[in-house]
C-alpha cells in the first residue's frame, strides 16, 4: 500500500483582523502564501488551494498563488483543489501547472472537479445547462494532454486539435492529476475509467458511509484495466476541521466562523442556519476534524482505517477565521497531528 500522505486545503477564505474588521483581499492572498510556507516548514506533505469567483474567497487563480509559495518552499507538493475544469481550457490548465512544476522542481499537481459554485459559468461564457458535458469533454482532453506527446482530439465543446503538443513539458513526463468527487457513483466510475486518482470531498456525516464509493472505485479500475502495473490508484479524502491546544478551544474558535460560512452558502441554497448542536454532532461523530492534536489525529487515523485511503487533506480554513488562528492550526497539524497519525497507524495499520 502507498504510504499515507497528509495535506492541508484552503479556499483562501476572506478573514477577520484581530479588531474584527474584514481583512483586505490583497492581504488575505499574502497570508495564504505565509500559510503555505509554514506548512512546508512544519512537514505537511501537500498544500492545496481552491478556485472560486466570489467575494468571500480570495483565490480565483490557484496557479499564481501556488507559484508564489513555490518560490519560498522546498519540499511540499502544491496543487489546486479544485480547478473548475468545466469552465476552463484544459490546454491552458496544463500549461499553467506544467510551468508551476518547472518552477517548483517537480512539486505541482492538479485536482480537477466540477466545483460547488456556479459563478464561473456566466463569468466565462458557458451555459450551466452544459454542466455535465463540459466536464466530461474537458476531462477527456486533459487526460490526453498528460501524455505530453502529440495528440489529435475531437470533442463536443471546443474545436478539434490535430497533432498538437502542449508546452512546457515537465521533467518527469506527466503531471499528477486527481479528480475531486462529491459522492455520486457516476463521478466515481468516470474517474476510474480515466485511470486517475480520486479525492473524495466528505463534508458531512460519518466518513464510513463513503466505503461503498471507495470499493466501487477500486472495482471499476480493475474492470477498466486503468490501474498502474505496480500498484493501485490512490484515493484521498478532503474534509473540514481545525486544530487548537484543547478540544474546547478548537470548537469555540471554529464555530462562529464555520457558522458564518455555512449560513451564507446555506442562505443562497435554501438551507437552514447551522446550530451549535449540529456543529457539535459533526465534531463528535461526523466529518468535522476539530479539536486538540490528539483528538484530530485519532479521528483522521480512524477514517484512514475505515476507508483504506492513501491521503488525507484537512480543509483548515472554514469561514472568516483570523490568520493568526490558522497559522497556529497549521503548526499543530504539521508538527503534532501528522506524526501522531502515522504513529497510530503503525500501531494498527489500515486494512
Amino acid at each position: 500500500m502507498t504510504p499515507l500522505t497528509l495535506g492541508l486545503d484552503t479556499f483562501g477564505d476572506v478573514t477577520l483582523d484581530p479588531d474584527g474588521a474584514t481583512t483586505p483581499v490583497h492581504q488575505v492572498l499574502r497570508d495564504v502564501v505565509e500559510q503555505g510556507v509554514l506548512a512546508d516548514r512544519c512537514g505537511v506533505d501537500h498544500f492545496v488551494v481552491g478556485e472560486h469567483h466570489r467575494d468571500d474567497y480570495a483565490i480565483s487563480a490557484p496557479a499564481v498563488v501556488l507559484a508564489a509559495i513555490a518560490a519560498r518552499t522546498e519540499r511540499i507538493t502544491l496543487g489546486s483543489g479544485v480547478t473548475v475544469l468545466s469552465t476552463d481550457d484544459p490546454v491552458r490548465v496544463y500549461e499553467r501547472f506544467a510551468t508551476l512544476d518547472g518552477l517548483s522542481g517537480g512539486r505541482a499537481e492538479i485536482q480537477v472537479g466540477r466545483g460547488s459554485f456556479t459563478e464561473s459559468f456566466e463569468l466565462f461564457g458557458h451555459e450551466l445547462s452544459d454542466y455535465v458535458v463540459l466536464f466530461d469533454d474537458k476531462l477527456d482532453l486533459l487526460s490526453r494532454l498528460r501524455r505530453e506527446e502529440a495528440i489529435s482530439w475531437t470533442g463536443r465543446t471546443r474545436s478539434a486539435l490535430t497533432d498538437i503538443r502542449v508546452f512546457p513539458t515537465t521533467a518527469r513526463g506527466a503531471l499528477p492529476v486527481w479528480v475531486g468527487v462529491g459522492g455520486t457513483t457516476e463521478s466515481v466510475v468516470r474517474t476510474a475509467r480515466y485511470g486517475l486518482p480520486m479525492m473524495l470531498a466528505i463534508i458531512g456525516g460519518r466518513p464510513e458511509r463513503f466505503t461503498s464509493f471507495v470499493d466501487l472505485f477500486h472495482t471499476s479500475v480493475a474492470e477498466a484495466g486503468t490501474g498502474p502495473a505496480d500498484g493501485r490508484l490512490q484515493v484521498g479524502v478532503h474534509s473540514p476541521g481545525f486544530v487548537a491546544e484543547t478540544d474546547q478551544e478548537a470548537r469555540d474558535l471554529l464555530y462562529p466562523h464555520l457558522k458564518a460560512n455555512r449560513d451564507r452558502v446555506g442562505g443562497e441554497r435554501g438551507w437552514g442556519e447551522m446550530t451549535r448542536d449540529q456543529f457539535e454532532a459533526e465534531a463528535d461523530t461526523g466529518s468535522l476534524y476539530v479539536g486538540s492534536p490528539e483528538t484530530v489525529a485519532r479521528k483522521i487515523a480512524a477514517t484512514v482505517r475505515a476507508l483504506g485511503i492513501d491521503r488525507f487533506d484537512l480543509k483548515y480554513a472554514n469561514g472568516p477565521q483570523p490568520h493568526a488562528d490558522l497559522m497556529r492550526a497549521i503548526e499543530l497539524y504539521g508538527t503534532v497531528v501528522v506524526p501522531r497519525v502515522r504513529e497510530l497507524l503503525a500501531e494498527q495499520p489500515a486494512t
